[in-house]
């Protein structure tokens, strides 16, 4: 069995900038926080691996995203990044979150 470490990776950072940008509700987060904060889980990631993921779930609707003038990002999860996050709805494939183990 193949597995594209690549995809997993791309999945699994999406995850985990979704219950970042949840955990710093109701405020909006500066890209390098972001950065900062996905450094921890993926110590190699780089600033445009993150821009890449972020602008993925403003795609989806799931992050609003500021950009100013200067070049840097705010990123903030909309209503359905929250409900994502909080498991009230189903989240499509392209994004890693683990399964509900509880009731």
């Amino acid at each position: 069995m193949n597995i594209d470490q690549a995809k997993v990776r791309r999945e699994g950072l999406r995850w985990y900038l979704i219950l970042a940008l949840y955990n710093a509700r109701p405020e909006q987060v500066c890209e390098n926080v972001v950065q900062m904060t996905m450094r921890a889980i993926y110590p190699d990631v780089t600033p445009l691996e993150v821009r890449q993921q972020l602008d993925y779930l403003e795609d989806r609707e799931l992050v609003k995203l500021r950009k100013e003038p200067s070049g840097r990002w705010w990123a903030d999860l909309t209503r359905i990044g929250t409900d994502v996050a909080e498991y009230t709805v189903d989240v499509e494939p392209g994004i890693a979150r683990p399964e509900k183990y509880w009731g």
